[in-house]
């Protein structure tokens, strides 16, 4: 592909929506580079709890929120996440993590970290990068190129993602979803929440390939429209 100008685009939108499948396509499709913050707040979370850290104390959260190192590694084919050199890509997914980010994440000490981490790694993406979060749009990049909200269903969110768990039970991960929503759109700090500029696309009804093909378009049509 001849290079194009660099492209920031920013997808939002809560868990089971197709979110991460979709960034990572379009990024490897358009050449550009990719970045899931999620993983960083699982990282950060996944450390507070390796050092034994009081999640239920927001203060104890704060006070070390600047201790980790976590680098990301942006090729979407190959994403990769490190903390103090540790791969923990395998262990941030375990439920013991999964249970615990909401609250982490909602520590605006953390919040600022790791929005900065975000910010310096998006600014330094030479094609461009897709960056996929819950605050994207709206509080780490305002100024994204493009700016896009995926939503679906509880049942299809719930419904693709105990796919994704092997098995777990229908009903107990939609309500999990609903419960980690709720707690997301509902923190004082960057909540989960669409952005005024941002396209929405529900995903209910679509396959993951007409979902990236979407997205594919709106980048295309973004790039040519400078």
């Amino acid at each position: 592909m001849e290079s194009a100008t660099p492209v920031i685009v920013a997808i939002d939108g809560p868990s089971g929506t197709g979110k991460s499948s979709t960034s990572k396509a379009v990024a490897a499709q358009l050449g550009l580079s990719y970045l899931d913050t999620g993983a960083q707040y699982r990282a950060i979370t996944w450390w507070m709890v390796a050092n034994g850290i009081d999640i239920a104390d927001p203060s104890a959260i704060a006070a070390v929120a600047g201790k980790p190192e976590i680098v990301s590694g942006t090729d979407p084919a190959g994403p990769t996440i490190t903390v103090d050199g540790v791969d923990v890509a395998g262990p941030i997914r375990e439920q013991d993590v999964t249970s615990k980010v909401s609250a982490v994440s909602a520590v605006p000490e953390v919040r600022s970290r790791i929005t900065e981490l975000q910010r310096t790694i998006a600014g330094s993406a030479v094609t461009g990068i897709v960056v996929e979060g819950r605050d994207i749009g709206t509080t780490v990049l305002p100024d994204a190129d493009l700016k896009i909200f995926l939503t679906a269903s509880p049942e299809a969110r719930a419904a693709r993602r105990s796919g994704e768990l092997k098995g777990a039970d229908l009903h107990t991960t939609r309500e999990a979803l609903i419960k980690r929503d709720a707690a997301d759109s509902s923190r004082k700090t960057s909540p989960l929440a669409k952005a005024d500029d941002a396209v929405e696309v529900d995903t209910t009804g679509l396959t993951l390939k007409q979902v990236i093909e979407c997205v594919v378009t709106l980048v295309e049509e973004k790039r040519a429209g400078r």
